[in-house]
């Protein structure tokens, strides 16, 4: 396999693309040595297939509005591939989504996962309905109505789709309703789902604290063993940022940065526990902006941009996909940041995540370090199919010790000399469990 023949192929297929075709490089560039050391992949044509998704749905999804407006948006599933597990990834509501982005997400999803040591495949899908402005009748309508014809494509055993960003608690129940009623079924279909309804403990907290037990990880191999003296940069304000943050403060680290769509606020005295919660109680209460924190702490507020021009020791890049560009990188080392953790999927482009290899700084890609999130749906799983609850303490021990699991193999594959490469080591340990997986189990 030549990754660059491999990538420009692809290209040429599937034209205007950049998301997926950016994914793609990623991990070929990553994984070409491993694979050319198995001929029996290459005489199956494994990469290729690998690459390109099983299948996708495309659907129209025709919804009301409060004043009886009739209004149409599309909605997506990418199943991507089931070696190990069924589909399994969330589901997107934002104008941004495309047939692109989804196919990057799904791919990426199928190597998380992978990692995770849980038997779950990898998906995606969503909609390019934005949530924001909608009321809670306009959301419970369109959610209905999507699930109308999502409904006909997933299953326990089949696909389990989650949250993802615009989609959170609310909008899974509202999904899970529906699909409840079309099929005539109480199962694990939906992971994130209510606690009074199968969902898990923790489920809201995973990807959040997911991503700062990987970052410990990393840290420890230094010989840090808390966040105490860190000053720590984070991108969003939804979930994931929420809760990074809220284990940062636990391990002793000092937040001074939050962001949304339209800017991000910047707080040298540290946002605190007390200031935290209004986040939490602003984001997702009475859906504001963040620029409201600005004005209730007199601090910082930068209208359209970034937050990785601050000072800090640690980023945790939290929102969405290249949101952290080269010059973002060269700015941050430059400043003294020493390690780099993902919440958010792909959200460095290939040339910041250059720059972070070229400085030896500690990188952990979101297919790694954000894995928690769906590490804790496949304990939800498990717990659906089961028919058991297990406590707060037993989710967020197993959950640690996924991330340690997925730290572990990521340095087992990426050491090089006295670096690891985690882009290259979650690359590697994701593709080698699917790759042994697939070819068990013939050409299909």
């Amino acid at each position: 396999m030549k990754a660059k023949e491999v990538l420009e192929n692809l290209k040429r297929r599937f034209p205007n693309e950049p998301e997926y075709h950016q994914a793609v490089q990623e991990v070929l560039e990553s994984i070409e040595d491993v694979y050319n050391e198995h001929p029996e992949f290459e005489k199956y044509n494994l990469i290729e297939r690998l690459c390109i998704p099983d299948r996708i749905f495309s659907f129209r999804v025709t919804w009301t509005d409060d004043n009886g407006n009739t209004h149409v948006n599309m909605g997506y599933r990418v199943q991507h591939n089931n070696a190990i597990g069924p589909y399994k990834g969330g589901l997107r509501f934002h104008s941004s989504v495309n047939q692109s982005i989804l196919k990057f997400l799904a791919f990426e999803q199928t190597f998380k996962n992978s990692l995770t040591t849980l038997p779950m495949g990898g998906g995606k899908g969503g909609s390019d309905f934005n949530p924001k402005g909608k009321s809670n009748n306009e959301i419970m309508r369109f959610c209905q109505a999507f699930m109308l014809e999502l409904a006909k494509h997933i299953g326990p055993e089949t696909d389990v789709p989650a949250g993802d960003i615009g989609v959170g608690g609310r909008e899974v129940g509202y999904m899970y309703g529906m699909y409840k009623k079309l099929r005539c079924e109480n199962t694990g279909t939906l992971t994130g789902k209510g606690i009074e309804f199968g969902g898990s403990l923790i489920r809201p907290e995973a990807t959040g604290y997911g991503n700062i037990y990987f970052l410990m990880n990393m840290l420890k191999r230094k010989g840090i063993n808390d966040l105490k003296g860190q000053v720590v940069a984070i991108s969003g304000s939804g979930n994931v940022a929420t809760y990074t943050a809220e284990k940062v403060l636990e391990l002793g680290g000092k937040v001074i940065t939050l962001s949304d769509s339209n800017g991000y606020i910047y707080d040298p005295e540290g946002i605190d526990a007390e200031k935290l919660k209004y986040v939490f109680e602003l984001k997702n209460i009475y859906r504001g902006r963040i620029k409201e924190y600005a004005e209730k702490y007199n601090c910082k507020y930068v209208e359209g941009g970034r937050p990785w021009a601050e000072k800090c020791t640690i980023a945790l890049p939290s929102a969405t996909q290249n949101e952290l560009n080269g010059d973002d990188a060269k700015t941050l080392v430059a400043n003294g940041c020493i390690a780099v953790s993902e919440g958010a999927n792909m959200p460095s482009t290939p040339e910041a995540i250059e720059v972070f290899l070229q400085n030896k700084i500690l990188y952990a890609p979101g297919k790694a370090a954000n894995a928690g999130g769906v590490s804790v749906s496949g304990l939800e799983m498990t717990q659906n199919s089961i028919k058991l609850s297990w406590s707060r303490e037993e989710v967020d021990q197993k959950l640690k010790d996924i991330m340690k699991d997925i730290h572990d193999a990521c340095v087992k594959y990426g050491t090089e000399g006295d670096y690891v490469n985690y882009v290259k080591g979650a690359n590697i340990a994701g593709f080698m469990k699917v790759a042994k997986a697939m070819m068990a189990q013939g050409v299909i």
